[in-house]
């Protein structure tokens, strides 16, 4: 363990560094924050280094963290100023970005994919993530202009599902689409003026869905890469429903449809 105390360390201004998205993208790592959210970190991703606490420190064990990589003592202040939460607990640690294997995901036996066109909310996205985790999904591919999956309010959102379920970004949607013709994986957008309920629909084959921005739905260029236009049932007087609430709908659907098999 190596005891930080000044704020003009290397570490701490790489730290504070890493919660701008350039900085990570630049050094190919993101920023773990918590307890549980690390305790999801599969043994074989790399971590990079840990920082803690002195509280933390006093309080755990550390070797767990020492086996893995570097651990950096700070002091509580010090500790709490390079973390983004308002409330942290102690820990954090840097993880290399992974990239994972799309050919690996279109081999899959019958794959269950999630679309996103421009997904602009933290939340939403950590949301549609977590859930495609929880539904079993292939994968999430996320279009250029949508928020970058190691924003920190994302990372937690997901609560460690990024960890679970393939996330690709700055996708070209007219090249996936192709791709998703190429494999026979229908591609159903979440649409207002769809023709189709998803019930009707058969999930227990491979399947796509593409949901679109918050606040606009999915442009016209995107959903017309569809082959069909789906529709959530609304009898109440809400216009439309939460991008990340929608995507779920929709993907527990396909588990319905693929436990009944």
């Amino acid at each position: 363990m190596k005891k930080i105390e000044s704020r003009d360390n290397k570490w701490v201004k790489r730290l504070n560094g890493l919660k701008i998205k350039k900085n990570r993208d630049k050094e190919g790592v993101f920023v773990a924050e918590g307890l549980r959210f690390i305790s999801e970190i599969p043994s074989e991703w790399t971590v990079e280094s840990y920082a803690v606490s002195e509280t933390f420190a006093n309080e755990n064990e550390l070797s767990v963290y020492e086996k893995k990589g570097e651990v950096l003592c700070l002091p509580d202040a010090l500790f709490a100023a390079v973390c983004d939460t308002e409330n942290p607990q102690g820990i954090l640690a840097v993880c290399k970005k992974l990239e994972w294997d799309e050919a690996a995901v279109f081999a899959k036996e019958k794959p269950f994919l999630i679309l996103a066109e421009e997904l602009n909310d933290p939340g939403n996205l950590g949301t549609v993530i977590r859930t495609a985790d929880a539904c079993g999904a292939d994968a999430v591919f996320l279009s250029k202009g949508s928020v970058d999956l190691y924003n920190p309010k994302v990372l937690r959102s997901t609560i460690g599902s990024m960890f679970h379920v393939p996330v690709f970004q700055n996708v070209d949607l007219k090249e996936i689409s192709v791709k998703l013709k190429e494999n026979h994986i229908p591609l159903y957008a979440a649409h207002l003026k769809g023709d189709t309920y998803p019930y009707d629909l058969d999930l227990a084959e491979s399947c796509a869905f593409m949901i679109g921005n918050e606040a606009r739905g999915l442009s016209d260029d995107a959903a017309d890469l569809c082959d069909r236009w789906v529709k959530i049932p609304m009898p109440g007087q809400a216009e439309s429903l939460n991008a990340s609430i929608a995507a779920g709908v929709l993907m527990y659907e396909v588990v319905r449809q693929r436990l009944e098999k």
